[in-house]
């Protein structure tokens, strides 16, 4: 079992910045990737992007492309997602997730991640 933590959501002004992080505990193996999904209300949960553990390469979703970038520290293990420009419509509730089977290529459905944390709000004001 993995239990994931999203911290680092706020209240920022339009074209600000925020950064959040995912503290993953509780297993010993690392996962195959962690992903960033959101969910505005009203709204389906959305693809924001994803990072590979053991390489580090990384997919974004084409709303945040060129604002938004994904890191992690294996070390730590934390996943980070650095927010800048942000828009109104960014706000949301966003969730850390990951996924522990092995896959080739980077997955952008809610389907494939096998664990999520509780998600943090992010508010972006206009």
């Amino acid at each position: 079992q993995v239990q994931l933590v999203e911290s680092g959501g706020g209240l920022v002004q339009a074209g600000g910045s925020l950064r959040l992080s995912c503290a993953a505990s509780g297993r010993t193996s690392s996962p195959y990737a962690m992903a960033w999904f959101r969910q505005a209300p009203g709204k389906e949960r959305e693809f924001v992007g994803a990072i590979r553990w053991g390489g580090g390469d990384t997919s974004l979703g084409d709303s945040v492309k060129g604002r938004f970038t994904i890191s992690r520290d294996t070390a730590k293990n934390t996943m980070a997602l650095q927010m800048n420009s942000l828009k109104p419509e960014d706000t949301a509730v966003y969730y850390c997730a990951a996924r522990s089977r092995y896959s080739g290529y980077l997955r952008r459905s809610q389907s494939d991640y096998d664990y999520w944390g509780q998600g943090t709000q992010v508010t972006v004001s206009s």
